[in-house]
C-alpha cells in the first residue's frame, strides 16, 4: 500500500495531492465550477494586535453601514484563498497580513463556502474616517467586550471564541490552502474505523486501480445545496456500506485550489477525516464493504495509525460548520 500511504501522509500533513481526475460514487461531475455563476467562496479574517485587541471593521454597505464586523468577502474569479485573504483586509482595513492557519470551514451547501483564517497583521496603516470609501468607512483595534457595538451579524461572535482557543492551545496543525488544481467541487475522504476499544484502526481505499483514498463530488443541483457537504459523503458509504452507516463527525484536514484551474475552473478539492462508529458492542472489524472497488486497509505502522487518531480526537481538525 506504498500509494497509499504517501497519500495519506500528505492529507494528514496539510499537504495536496493530485486528484488524478477520477470520482467513486454519484453524483458525477458536471461543468466546471466557476466563482460568480455556480459557486461563491468568502473569506474571513481573525486578526489580533499585541494588547489582544480584535481588528473590526466598521461597514459602508447602505444595508448595514455603521454596524461592524470582521474583515470579510467575496473571493474573486481567478484569485487564490490566500490572495483573495489578502485583499479583502486591505481593502477594509488599511492592514496587509499573513495567514496563520484555517479556523474553520463554513458550509450553506456546496456551492458557498466561507473560509475562517486566523491572521497576523505586518503592515500598512489602519483606515480612519478620513480613508472612508466604499469598502468600510473604519477600522478598529478592539479590546473590550463587543456588547457596546452595533454588530453586523452575532454570527462573528463564534468565530472569536474559535480563535481566542487556537490562541491559547491549538486544536490542530497550521492548516493553509495548497496550490493545487481542482476543476469541480468535491471531498477526498479519509474514512477511518476504529472498534472499541480502540486498538485497531481500518481505513476506506478505493482498490480499482493504485490504492488511494476516495474521492466524491458534490452537486449543484438544488435539492443537494440544501443538505450541505455531508450529502455526498451519505452517498457514497451507503454505496458501499449495509444500510444506515453510523458516520460520526466531519473535520477537515486540508484544502486545495488553484486560481484559474483547468480551463479556467475554481473548483476546491476539501480533505476530510470521517469517523465510521461501530455498532452493538464496537469490537471485531469493520462492517463488509457492498462494492468491489474498495477494500479496509488495517493500519498497522504505529506512527502513521497514531496520527490518524490524534485527529480522530475532537477538536484534531479544523472544524466544518454547517
Amino acid at each position: 500500500m506504498g500509494d497509499a500511504r504517501e497519500e495519506l501522509d500528505a492529507v494528514l500533513s496539510g499537504r495536496g495531492w493530485d486528484l488524478g481526475g477520477t470520482y467513486d460514487g454519484t453524483p458525477q461531475p458536471g461543468d466546471a465550477v466557476r466563482l460568480g455563476s455556480s459557486a461563491c467562496y468568502v473569506v474571513l479574517a481573525v486578526l489580533f494586535n499585541d494588547e489582544d485587541g480584535v481588528l473590526l471593521v466598521q461597514e459602508a454597505k447602505a444595508e448595514c453601514r455603521g454596524t461592524w464586523y470582521l474583515p470579510a468577502g467575496r473571493m474573486e474569479p481567478g484569485e487564490s484563498v490566500v490572495a483573495a485573504l489578502r485583499r479583502e483586509v486591505k481593502e477594509e482595513t488599511g492592514l496587509e497580513c499573513e495567514p496563520l492557519t484555517l479556523l474553520a470551514l463554513e458550509e450553506r451547501g456546496p456551492a458557498w463556502l466561507r473560509f475562517v483564517f486566523l491572521a497576523r497583521p505586518t503592515g500598512g496603516t489602519l483606515k480612519t474616517l478620513e480613508d472612508a470609501d466604499a469598502e468600510s468607512l473604519q477600522a478598529k483595534w478592539w479590546g473590550g467586550p463587543l456588547d457596546p457595538l452595533p454588530l453586523r451579524a452575532p454570527d462573528i461572535l463564534p468565530l472569536l471564541e474559535l480563535a481566542a482557543r487556537y490562541r491559547r492551545s491549538p486544536p490542530h496543525p497550521p492548516t493553509l490552502p495548497q496550490e493545487l488544481p481542482c476543476a469541480h467541487l468535491c471531498l477526498r475522504l479519509l474514512v477511518a474505523f476504529t472498534p472499541c476499544p480502540p486498538g485497531h484502526l481500518w481505513v476506506l481505499l478505493n482498490i480499482s486501480g493504485p490504492p488511494r483514498l476516495p474521492v466524491v463530488a458534490c452537486g449543484t443541483h438544488p435539492t443537494q445545496i440544501r443538505r450541505g457537504l455531508r450529502l455526498p459523503v451519505l452517498g457514497f458509504l451507503g454505496g458501499c456500506l449495509p444500510p444506515d452507516p453510523q458516520i460520526g463527525p466531519m473535520g477537515l484536514l486540508g484544502l486545495q485550489h488553484r486560481a484559474g484551474g483547468p480551463g479556467g475552473a475554481d473548483g476546491v478539492c476539501l480533505n476530510v477525516l470521517v469517523s465510521l462508529q461501530p455498532r452493538g458492542a464496537g469490537e471485531g472489524p469493520p462492517p463488509e464493504l457492498c462494492h468491489p472497488a474498495f477494500r479496509w486497509w488495517r493500519v498497522e505502522e504505529e506512527g502513521l495509525r497514531g496520527r490518524i487518531l490524534q485527529r480522530l480526537r475532537e477538536g484534531g481538525t479544523v472544524p466544518i460548520r454547517s
